[in-house]
């Protein structure tokens, strides 16, 4: 069974798993958390309906009750583990993927990630002993648990007044539709904010930048002051600016700062990933506050961040995490506080562009993705012909490897989730950064 990922269960449905695989996670989840009761919401894709069924019957086989949240966000499911004290749940769903995709969230008690290294490994060989299953006689029960109100009225609690600004959100007909309206109102334009598990406007990825395309011009014919776009479950957002231009996600880490540390006045640690710019750092760190790198995702990001006490933090994909949030990410919290800042920013008289041109002030490649074989070879070619170069300034290599040299760096990491090779880099200026990518490329290909 190939679904079995570093952070998630996920691939396409009926392909990479089945039915019969979902009613076998069901039936050993209990066991493995130590539970007798799971919490389960679920996204809109057309499978979920199906996967959901299979997945209960798994659960109540083996004497474990279902809370059934119905239809919800990721982080939703995270906010009712740890707020309402499951020591189980899982969320249906394949996140950005296209719409033939589908998955499984697992999460433990106070919303702990579950990935491959803290319990998913230990499931699947749970699920590919095709031993027979035989259900308890005391089977468990369905209860519906429906609290979306509980959730809405927390999130509004962090919502400042926006009524000065001209809002766009592009719901990516994903889930956060379920709440967008009921949170920002009816004054934002809003664009493909029907749940549609099809995805039939783009794919529900908002890192991919040509499905930001309508967003960017929906905020320049209505001359808006920040746009904002979900990813299919919510748990991811991005952004564009007065101008029209898309904004890395990593530099959000940064404006996420003029909130926790400007305004509310705390400081401590804020976390990043190991592809975040070094624009992000040496902003917070002016502003007082400790960064600490880590590796890439949501398995790894929550548990760290709980670990280092940090006040927030972020990555590259667009996750969010907040202490305040149970150390876990939610795109909904992440876009209230960020229209909240721009809100501030446009009655000082000032731009959301503004400030992204004062935090970015480095040459960027973004994340490139080379879909090669021999990825290992690949990364030990570009470390040993970039480190005989010239001295290096730091080198990191717990997810891949992230190099520093005096005027630039770089990271090349094996994507744990997709077939890719991906390589970032950032220099002091367009040419140095054109010149090591252009390197880097002719390395890497050599091993397509």
């Amino acid at each position: 069974m190939s679904a079995f990922k570093a952070y998630d269960i996920r691939g396409v449905y009926n392909k990479d798993f089945n039915k019969e695989d979902v009613y076998r996670i069901g039936f050993f989840i209990p066991q493995l958390l130590k539970t007798n009761k799971v919490l389960v919401g679920r996204d809109v894709r057309i499978s979920s309906p199906e996967i959901f069924e299979h997945l209960v019957r798994g659960i109540n086989d083996a004497g474990a009750d279902v809370y059934d949240l119905g239809i919800s966000t990721t982080p939703m499911v995270y906010y009712f583990t740890a707020k309402h004290n499951f020591s189980a749940s899982v969320q249906i769903t394949a996140s950005h993927n296209p719409k033939e995709y589908n998955g499984l969230k697992v999460s433990r008690e106070s919303a702990l990630p579950v990935g491959f290294d803290t319990g998913l490994g230990e499931l699947q060989k749970l699920v590919e002993n095709k031993s027979e299953i035989i259900p308890v006689a005391n089977r468990g029960k369905v209860v519906e648990y429906h609290v979306i109100q509980e959730y809405i009225d927390f999130q509004k609690t962090y919502l400042k007044d926006i009524s000065n600004l001209n809002i766009a959100i592009d719901c990516s007909n994903g889930m956060g539709a379920l709440l967008a309206v009921d949170i920002y109102g009816t004054n934002p334009h809003y664009i493909y904010d029907e749940l549609d598990g099809t995805f039939p406007n783009h794919e529900p990825n908002p890192l991919e930048e040509e499905n930001v395309e309508d967003l960017k011009h929906l905020v320049l014919k209505e001359k808006c002051d920040v746009g904002v776009i979900f990813d299919g479950d919510a748990d991811r957002v991005m952004f564009v600016d007065n101008l029209g231009r898309f904004i890395r996600p990593d530099l959000m880490i940064a404006v996420l700062a003029e909130y926790f540390i400007k305004e509310k006045g705390l400081s401590g640690n804020v976390l990043q990933d190991i592809r975040t710019s070094k624009s992000v750092s040496e902003y917070i760190t002016k502003l007082g506050c400790t960064m600490h790198m880590w590796r890439v995702g949501r398995a790894y990001a929550a548990l760290k961040l709980r670990e280092i006490d940090g006040i927030f933090g972020g990555e590259l994909a667009g996750h969010y995490y907040f202490k305040d949030f149970y150390y876990s990410d939610s795109g909904i919290l992440a876009a209230t506080l960020i229209l909240g800042i721009v809100a501030d920013l446009k009655r000082g008289n000032k731009t959301f562009s503004g400030l992204i041109n004062e935090i970015n002030t480095y040459a960027n490649s973004g994340e490139i993705n080379f879909k090669i074989n021999q990825k290992a070879e690949a990364m030990e070619a570009i470390r040993e012909y970039f480190t005989s170069q010239e001295p290096t300034v730091a080198f990191f290599d717990f997810d891949g490897y992230r190099i520093e040299f005096k005027d630039w760096w770089f990271n090349i990491r094996p994507s744990n989730t997709e077939p890719y090779l991906r390589f970032i880099a950032e220099a002091k200026s367009e040419t140095l950064l054109a010149e090591k990518v252009a390197k880097a490329e002719s390395i890497i290909r050599k091993f397509d």
